[in-house]
């Protein structure tokens, strides 16, 4: 009997630590990590009609995966997909430049800018032949080595101004 509460002591004490130290290591990514999670991601958005979106969304982003850009308000990954199709389209320079990643557990923050020239009307800006290059941020969740939330914030209203500035 002492042998056998000797062995379950035992057990009680390596799986919790096992199980900690395997949660802890799956929410604690690297730099490198982190970087290489949101690659394919930021792929997508630099001249996106020249690319496999699809491909690109289903290497970054898992099928559950979704975009907030605000409290309860987000598109799946297909509707993003069609929605960086759309800009890939209106905008066929568009360039989203990483200038700075920071990685916190498993959340890559990254803080970008996005630009390029509209070939047709941008937000009911008319086509001036303008370009424009705007702030943005972006807080990543990753889990198993995929994207499975983004919540993000452009300053298209910047965008606007630099559009319609005389």
């Amino acid at each position: 009997m002492k042998s056998f509460l000797r062995s379950a002591l035992a057990i009680a004490t390596i799986v919790p630590a096992a199980l900690a130290a395997s949660v802890a290591s799956a929410q604690n990514l690297t730099a490198e990590q982190g970087r290489a999670a949101v690659a394919p991601f930021y792929d997508m958005l630099n001249q996106p009609a020249t690319k496999d979106l699809k491909a690109l969304a289903e290497a970054a982003m898992a099928p559950q995966w979704r975009s907030f850009s605000g409290e309860g308000i987000f598109k799946g990954r297909e509707q993003f997909v069609q929605q960086v199709a759309g800009f890939g389209k209106g905008i066929p320079d568009l360039k989203w430049d990483i200038k700075e990643v920071l990685v916190a557990g498993n959340r890559v923050i990254v803080r970008s800018e996005a630009g390029g020239t509209p070939a047709g009307p941008l937000f009911g800006v008319p086509h001036g032949g303008k370009s424009f290059k705007i702030m943005t941020i972006d807080v990543h969740t990753v889990e198993n080595g995929k994207l499975v939330t983004a919540h993000h914030v452009e300053d298209w209203a910047s965008a606007i101004r630099q559009l319609t500035a005389k």
